[in-house]
């Protein structure tokens, strides 16, 4: 049966405890024991194996035997995507929520044109342009490194060779990055194009209530935006 952490612990402090009061007093006071799982087994080692790097672990102090810190495992590429599109919704919805606590009257009384009304929507029209322009970018860059990587192992094939395991691996990792980067740039896309309609809908509603009538290109179809990059696997 494994052991669990706090027993762990215990056992460590009790072999820091029985060590010879020369050998505790050479010991590194950084030295640090790791305690991870790998598959259904309990490990624990003073070093950490690349292969554990991205795992959920423990680490003690060697000399005292406390627990000094629990790192969670490592994000999948999916989940740092995830973790990116709700860290930029957040702020989008915060500077909605800002926004929205102007009342009609003081919307009024603040703003004596429409341009100072824009003005007020200009952080949230900037912070999800820089995610567009970001996503793009990426987008663009892991198609490149993707299309070396093919080719690549393409060649490899077709001279009879066969493709790493490791080649074959980095292929997977781009290709899961990208279509992560291809989910960002399109819901990016989809939360300009509804920040369009709001602002729209709120300089007629501006307009109704100070009498003044639209412009004539307000009710011109605006152009189209650009449609977003389908994800492809």
């Amino acid at each position: 049966m494994v052991p669990n952490p706090s027993t762990i612990a215990a056992l460590l402090v009790l072999a820091a405890l029985a060590a010879p009061a020369s050998a505790q007093n050479r010991a590194d006071p950084g030295k640090k024991l790791y305690c991870w799982n790998q598959g259904n087994e309990r490990i624990c080692s003073d070093t950490l194996p690349p292969e554990a790097v991205n795992s959920a672990r423990e680490e003690f102090n060697a000399r005292s035997g406390t627990r000094s810190a629990e790192i969670q495992r490592a994000l999948t590429a999916e989940e740092r995507a995830d973790a990116a599109l709700a860290e930029a919704q957040a702020k989008v919805d915060a500077a909605t929520a800002e926004t929205r606590k102007r009342t009609e009257q003081a919307m009024l009384a603040t703003y004596a044109s429409e341009d100072d009304l824009r003005r007020v929507f200009a952080e949230r029209t900037d912070i999800v342009d820089n995610n567009i322009n970001t996503a793009v970018y990426n987008v663009a860059s892991l198609r490149e490194a993707l299309a070396a990587q093919l080719l690549s192992a393409g060649n490899k094939e077709l001279a009879g060779q066969k493709v790493a395991d490791k080649q074959a691996a980095d292929i997977r990792q781009r290709h899961t990055e990208l279509l992560a980067q291809l989910r960002l740039q399109r819901a990016f896309e989809q939360q300009r194009k509804a920040m369009e309609v709001e602002i729209a809908e709120s300089l007629a509603r501006y307009r109704e209530l100070k009498g003044i009538p639209a412009p004539a290109d307000a009710t011109a179809t605006p152009p189209a935006t650009p449609p977003a990059v389908p994800v492809q696997g």
